[in-house]
């Protein structure tokens, strides 16, 4: 069972389709961490145009579904309640494997420094238990 469905979500960070990458959080502590699923199905639109013959999930939407539960972790907090959070760059950005239709993404990440309403969060990306990403993100909020 999930600790927050879409709809919850979606009080939480601005994200809308076509545009909210996560479907559940699974676990949150607000501030710290957050892990989310995004169920990806054939019927996202991405996969009309990438690529028709072989459907692969582009990876910045990958980093923008991490960026998402994070932004989750980070808005719980009741100092940024009703804040948005921006992307203020991506480091070491690793891609490991293909994220196809069928696929269930796990996407968690851990804030590891923050300093007033910048900070830097650890994503990991995760298909079966195999790593697909892993990358550093730092944010703004605003």
């Amino acid at each position: 069972m999930s600790l927050l469905n879409t709809k919850e979500i979606m009080e939480i960070i601005p994200h809308r389709q076509p545009m909210l990458l996560i479907d559940t959080i699974e676990e949150l502590e607000p501030g710290v961490r957050a892990v989310g699923k995004k169920c990806v199905t054939y019927n996202e639109p991405f996969f009309a145009g990438h690529f028709p013959q072989e459907p692969v999930m582009p990876g910045v939407l990958i980093i923008e579904a991490l960026a998402q539960v994070g932004a989750v972790a980070v808005l719980s907090c009741e100092e940024f309640k009703g804040k948005t959070a921006y992307f203020g760059g991506i480091n070491s950005a690793k891609f490991k494997r293909k994220v196809v239709p069928g696929d269930v993404l796990t996407l968690e990440l851990e804030i590891i420094r923050r300093k007033g309403p910048i900070g830097v969060g650890s994503a990991k990306a995760y298909v079966d238990g195999k790593v697909a990403v892993i990358a550093e993100l730092t944010f703004a909020i605003g």
